[in-house]
């Protein structure tokens, strides 16, 4: 089964203590069904000095969520909204926006 959202996608949060936050999509997890969103469920790691944190000490970044508590904001019609797939003449699989009826993959 594929995922109906992607990377650099706009989603708002459904549940939990994130609930009515809206953010961009930094990564997709398929394995294990989430999703990383931008400012959204932010966590606080104590990380020891390494190559990429040079200064070590507690570090703050997005937790992932479940893909079920997220739902995909329209491009166009601004609103969260349910997707189906549709398939184009020239045989490209495209989602589409259940309210505006509009193609979200460009």
């Amino acid at each position: 089964m594929g995922l109906k959202i992607k990377k650099d996608d706009r989603v708002v949060v459904l549940a939990g203590k994130e609930k009515g936050k809206q953010g961009r999509v930094l990564s997709v997890i398929p394995k294990k069904n989430r999703v990383i969103v931008e400012r959204v469920n932010i966590i606080k790691r104590h990380m020891k000095p390494s190559r990429q944190y040079t200064q070590g000490g507690i570090i703050e970044k997005e937790g992932a969520l479940h893909i079920s508590n997220v739902m995909l904001v329209c491009p166009r019609c601004q609103k969260p909204t349910r997707i189906s797939n549709h398939i184009l003449e020239s045989g490209r699989k495209v989602r589409l926006c259940k309210r505006c009826k509009e193609v979200i993959d460009q």
